[in-house]
């Protein structure tokens, strides 16, 4: 009698905190799939290390669940989910950092409704921090489909650029664009290297800085399309045209199309061939370290974004909304997995299970500093050493980048995250120039419904993308024009004209935020 008992008041204690399908399981009763990017780390197992293993331990074996996590190719994020769901195994989470392509996982049917009521009682203080998130962005056609990890406000996405080069032609510090194509002259008639420029595909926002400010609201609308290139736009002509003048001037790298990935941008920048690369920023970041290993003489700085602009004071920048990653769960979960996988997502966030995730253990990884700061250990290499991006490709599914509870802590925190050492003034000349664009900011229009032509033309209009874009910006300068026109007429053909459309007849009848 007095085991029987035992038992019930464990089984209403583990029920109680609501993380638990058994007191104590000693068989793992349900599988939940998490996703996770890989990234390619050299010698970094993302499916099976020391924080997977933790996670297993910490909150898999107690709770009866075996967490699996799936590695999911970044630089082909979507390729990956497309064969998985066909397949069958695609994790219980479908994620994606943009919406466009979240929504077409939703029109293709590969997620499941989700109940609200569901969601808090299983994950009572994710709910809390997310439900105005879920609220206004989260539904579709009338349902909910999405929840969401947050985004504080961030500003480690930079263009480094060698500030040694810059005084040795005799410049300062670009900022504008005829400022930036006549420092890069000066370079190519010094003998030195060229502006950084990496093929552009599968993420068009290239056109940003040739947008004018205030934006027309139905122009936005209908042209940004974070998944689909704005070809035939005014500002894509313009961007295409500055392209064209920058390949004929010798300005870029001459074979710029076969920079496929930041790999080769990256080699550019650190053998001394290029004298810009953009990136996030982090302490971690191999970059200057590799650069300093071969011209140990090289000083950087951050360039003014508005150095890429015509018109500084009247150009757009592209703006993100107050969510982070976006979530869905797998249209085949079933009810017993898709409550684990609430859990997993609530237990993250009690105790110091999230802060640990983010830096390690404390007196390994790092320090607390008398503010209560992670102060990471230089050199550390033990068992618990964090990935090269600090763990965040597995707790992106809470939160974009680490949060403390000021904005003086979170200002340090920043600087000892995203700053190598010595060169905090990086980041905080970056946070200079984010915060005074600010106001000139918007982000994507948001349509409440899918626009079922981007899923059916973006494959094929990507790769046309590709083709036209390199054509025009190797044309003669004096045949540009009639390339441009030749080619956006057959982009429009292709598919875009179905695309602009479909967003025109949305945008009238008001199913866009």
């Amino acid at each position: 009698m007095k085991k029987a008992l035992s038992i019930v008041l464990a089984l209403a204690l583990a029920m109680s905190l609501g993380l638990a399908f058994t007191a104590r399981a000693s068989v793992n009763t349900v599988t939940i799939k998490i996703p996770v990017y890989d990234r390619g780390f050299e010698g970094w197992n993302v499916t099976d290390n020391y924080y997977t293993q933790w996670i297993q331990k910490e909150f898999g074996d107690p709770n009866g669940v075996n967490v699996q996590f799936v590695a999911i190719t970044r630089s082909a994020e979507v390729q990956d989910y497309t064969q998985m769901l066909a397949a069958g195994n695609a994790p219980d989470i479908v994620f994606h950092y943009d919406m466009p392509q979240a929504v077409a996982y939703q029109a293709e049917g590969a997620l499941q409704p989700l109940d609200l009521e569901e969601f808090k009682q299983y994950a009572p203080t994710y709910y809390d921090k997310t439900i105005g998130m879920v609220e206004q962005y989260g539904e579709l056609d009338g349902e909910t489909y999405f929840i969401f990890a947050t985004r504080p406000t961030a500003y480690n996405y930079l263009t480094l650029i060698r500030l040694d080069w810059v005084e040795q032609v005799g410049k300062t510090l670009p900022t504008s664009l005829k400022e930036l194509d006549e420092l890069a002259l000066a370079w190519r008639e010094a003998g030195l290297g060229y502006l950084n420029h990496q093929l552009v595909k599968d993420n068009f926002t290239y056109s940003y800085p040739f947008r004018t400010w205030p934006n027309d609201d139905r122009e936005h609308a209908l042209y940004s399309e974070l998944g689909v290139a704005d070809f035939t736009w005014g500002p894509s002509r313009d961007y295409l045209k500055e392209l064209n003048y920058q390949y004929n001037a010798g300005i870029i790298d001459p074979e710029f199309y076969l920079n496929a990935d930041t790999n080769e941008a990256l080699a550019d920048f650190v053998s001394g061939r290029a004298g810009t690369y953009s990136l996030y920023l982090a302490a971690s970041s191999p970059v200057i370290s590799s650069l300093l290993a071969n011209f140990p003489e090289a000083k950087l700085a951050t360039l003014n974004p508005a150095a890429g602009y015509v018109n500084p004071e009247q150009a757009m920048e592209r703006g993100y909304w107050p969510f982070g990653m976006i979530m869905g769960i797998n249209g085949k979960t079933d009810e017993t997995t898709r409550v684990a996988v609430w859990k997993y997502l609530e237990w993250m966030l009690r105790g110091d299970n999230l802060f640990k995730l983010e830096n390690g253990v404390e007196g390994e990884n790092y320090t607390l500093d008398a503010d209560g700061l992670a102060v990471a250990a230089p050199d550390f290499s033990g068992p618990s050493l964090l990935s090269a991006n600090k763990n965040k490709d597995y707790w992106c599914l809470w939160e974009e980048s680490a949060t403390y509870p000021t904005d003086e802590l979170q200002q340090k925190a920043n600087l000892l995250n995203w700053a190598p050492a010595g060169y905090e003034q990086l980041i905080i000349d970056s946070k200079a120039y984010f915060d005074a664009l600010t106001p000139y900011r918007a982000p994507d229009a948001l349509f409440t419904t899918a626009v079922t032509t981007v899923a059916e033309y973006k494959a094929d209009l990507n790769a046309l993308w590709q083709e036209l874009y390199v054509k025009c910006a190797m044309a003669a300068p004096e045949d540009f024009d009639k390339v441009y026109e030749e080619s956006a007429k057959a982009f429009l053909e292709a598919g875009y004209q179905e695309i602009l459309d479909q967003k025109a007849e949305l945008y009238d009848a008001g199913k866009v935020k």
